[in-house]
C-alpha cells in the first residue's frame, strides 16, 4: 500500500550522498543500510548519475523486493540527492513503489497476503499528482494482473467479464461486449478467421469515456490473443512458453481508458481489445485461404502465426466506422523482430503522422517509458500486396527482412487516413515472466493533459 503523509511508521527510508555516509553505512550505490538506534534506513544514491531517475528506480526496486517493513519512505532526501524535476520524481517514486510491490497473480494453496505500507513523507504539497499517481498505478497492475492471467482461466470470455465487471466501479465509464453473433453481423472477417479452430467464442471489448466531447475522438486498439499456438503454421514448443502474454495490447488499451474515466480526465476516447486465442484444430484457418476484412480489403493469410495484426485490422475499422474515431493508436504484441531490433528497453513506434509522433514521444520522456520511432518505408507496402496474387494484401509477407514494418504497412491500410500510431510492445510487455502493463502511463499522461 503507497500512502502519503500519512501515520508515521517506526522506519525511515532516507536517500544519501554515498560520499557523506555515516559510520556503518555501507556507501555502494543503491545500497541499503539499517542503523536501527536511529530507526533509519539509508539509501545511497551517487549525485551526477548520467540518468538520475533509473538510479532511484534500480535502487528502490532491489529495497523493495527484499523489504518485510512498514516504512516511511523520505521523498524530499531522494530530491535532494538526485536534483530531477520533483514531478517526474514523484510519479516515479509512487509508480516504482506501486509496480514492486504489487503481488503477482498466484494460485499456491499458502500465499503471502501480507501488504506492506510505504508512506511517503514530504514538506510539499503532492496531493493531486498523488491522486492521479494512485489512479494510473492502480490500473497498471489491473492490467498487469490480467497479463498474468493463466491461458486456461483467461480466456477470451473470462477477460470480456472481468473487465466488465470491474468497469461497474467506474462512472461515465460505458463497456460493451461484443459476442461471437455480434462480430458476425459486423463482418469482422478476419477476426473470425483466427477464432475459426477454437472452442471459446470470440469477443471485442468496447470502452468509451467522454470527459471533453469538444476533443478530438481517440482510439485506443488493442490485440487480445489469449494464447497463440500458431495455428496450422504451429510454433516450435519453446516459442509457446509466454503465449498467455499475447493479449497484452488489449489488457492495457483497455486499462488505460479506465483509468482516465476514474480520474475524470476532459478527454473523449475509445478502446478497442479484440480477444480470441489462436488454436490448431479441424475448424482452424488454413494457410493461403483469402478473408475478407470488416473494410472490405482481402487478405490472404500466408502464415497462421500473423494472427495478430488479423484481428488488429477488423478492430481498426471498427474503431473508425463505428466509433467515429478522428485518430488511432494501437498496441500488440506483434512481432518477434522488433525484440531483436530494440530487445526489452523500447518499444517499437511507427507512424507516418509526424505531430502525433513528436506528442507521444515528448511524453514519454516525462514517463520514462522509451519509445524508438522505426520506419514505414513505401517499400514495405508495395511488399505485402506483391507477396500475394489473388488478394488485396497478404498477412505475411516473404522472407524475413523487415519483418516489423511490413507489418506496420499491413496495419497501416486499415487506418483510412487517419493519424495512426502503431506501437510494437512484444519486446517491452512482459519482462520475467511478468506483465509490465508498458504504455500506460504513457497514454494516460497524454490523454490527461
Amino acid at each position: 500500500m503507497i500512502t502519503l503523509n500519512q501515520k508515521h511508521e517506526e522506519l525511515t527510508l532516507v536517500a544519501i550522498n554515498g560520499e557523506q555516509a555515516p559510520k556503518f553505512v555501507v556507501a555502494n550505490e543503491g545500497a541499503t543500510t539499517l542503523i536501527a538506534n536511529e530507526n533509519k534506513i539509508y539509501l545511497v544514491l551517487k549525485p551526477g548519475n548520467a540518468n538520475p531517475r533509473k538510479q532511484v528506480i534500480n535502487a528502490l526496486t532491489k529495497f523493495v523486493g527484499s523489504n518485510k517493513y512498514n516504512v516511511n519512505v523520505d521523498f524530499d532526501s531522494i530530491l535532494k540527492v538526485t536534483g530531477v524535476d520533483k514531478i517526474e520524481l514523484f510519479n516515479t517514486v509512487v509508480e516504482t513503489l506501486s509496480f514492486v510491490s504489487h503481488k503477482q497473480v498466484n494460485f499456491k494453496k499458502d500465499k503471502d497476503t501480507t501488504d506492506v505500507i510505504y508512506n511517503i513523507v514530504s514538506a510539499e504539497d503532492f496531493g493531486k499528482t498523488f491522486e492521479m499517481a494512485k489512479i494510473k498505478t492502480e490500473f497498471i497492475n489491473f492490467a498487469r494482473d490480467l497479463q498474468d492471467t493463466p491461458p486456461n482461466l483467461g480466456t477470451a470470455v473470462d477477460l470480456a467479464d472481468k473487465i466488465a465487471d470491474a468497469a461497474k466501479e467506474i462512472k461515465n465509464l460505458k463497456v460493451t461486449v461484443l459476442t461471437k453473433k455480434d462480430i458476425e453481423k459486423l463482418g469482422m472477417g478476419l477476426l473470425l478467421s483466427v477464432n475459426a479452430g477454437s472452442s471459446v467464442e470470440p469477443r471485442v471489448v468496447v470502452a468509451e469515456y467522454v470527459g471533453d466531447e469538444s476533443k478530438p475522438k481517440t482510439a485506443l486498439v488493442g490485440k487480445g490473443i489469449t494464447f497463440d499456438s500458431g495455428g496450422y503454421n504451429l510454433k516450435p514448443s519453446q516459442f509457446m512458453e509466454g503465449m498467455k502474454f499475447d493479449m497484452s495490447g488489449a489488457a492495457i488499451m483497455l486499462s488505460t481508458v479506465m483509468a482516465l474515466a476514474k480520474a475524470e480526465a476532459k478527454t473523449n476516447v475509445v478502446a478497442v481489445g479484440c480477444f480470441t486465442d489462436n488454436r490448431i484444430g479441424a475448424t482452424a484457418t488454413l494457410p493461403e485461404s483469402v478473408i475478407t476484412s470488416m473494410n472490405g480489403l482481402t487478405v490472404e493469410i500466408n502464415n497462421t502465426d500473423a494472427e495478430g495484426r488479423l484481428v488488429l485490422a477488423d478492430g481498426i475499422t471498427y474503431a473508425i466506422r463505428e466509433k467515429h474515431a478522428t485518430r488511432v493508436i494501437e498496441a500488440s504484441t506483434l512481432t518477434g523482430a522488433i525484440t531483436i531490433a530494440l530487445g526489452h528497453w523500447a518499444t517499437g513506434t511507427f507512424t507516418h503522422d509526424d505531430a502525433l509522433w513528436q506528442e507521444l514521444e515528448g511524453i514519454s520522456k516525462f514517463t520514462g517509458e522509451q519509445l524508438w520511432r522505426m520506419p514505414i518505408f513505401p517499400e514495405h507496402l508495395e511488399k505485402v500486396k506483391k507477396d500475394t496474387v489473388i488478394a488485396d494484401l497478404t498477412n505475411a509477407a516473404k522472407g524475413r527482412e523487415a519483418g516489423s514494418s511490413t507489418a506496420a504497412a499491413f496495419l497501416n491500410e486499415f487506418a483510412e487516413g487517419k493519424p495512426f500510431v502503431h506501437l510494437d510492445i512484444a519486446g517491452t510487455a512482459d519482462i520475467a515472466e511478468r506483465g509490465t502493463g508498458v504504455m500506460l502511463k504513457t497514454l494516460f499522461e497524454m490523454l490527461n493533459k
